[in-house]
């Protein structure tokens, strides 16, 4: 089972920028997969009252995938020597505050989608858009 640990939140303006990390760990042949490469990681969003909404997906070979609400404004990539991966978040919104959490699947795919059955997310970090 891999730990997911987020950061990078903030209070930013609305027009603003953040970038989340998301940094995993405990990579084993036992989990079935020694390195990033062989998960796909999700980013997620929680706004209060609401549930939670799939945001982004990088697959084994590091294609993304972004949901409508952000595309063209976020951009998911990882550094798999570090173990992470970021969301990069511009011209943010107020619309855009809630609670950002990463997780992931064992995946066999070049490819990934947000309603792949990713798990096990982490705590998450608090992303607030206002002025």
């Amino acid at each position: 089972q891999l730990q997911l640990v987020e950061s990078g939140g903030g209070l930013v303006q609305p027009g603003g920028s953040l970038r989340l990390s998301c940094a995993a760990s405990g990579f084993s042949s036992d989990n079935g997969g020694v390195s990033l490469e062989y998960y796909a990681i999700g980013w997620f969003r929680q706004a209060p009252g609401k549930e939670r909404e799939g945001l982004s997906c990088i697959s084994t070979s590091g294609t993304p995938d972004y949901a409508d609400s952000v595309k063209g404004r976020f951009t998911i990539s990882r550094d798999t020597a570090k173990n992470t991966v970021y969301l990069q978040m511009n011209n943010l919104k107020p619309e855009d505050t809630g609670v950002y959490s990463c997780a992931y699947f064992r995946s066999t795919s070049w490819l990934c989608r947000m309603n792949d059955p990713f798990h096990s997310w982490g705590q998450g970090t608090q992303v607030t858009v206002s002025s």
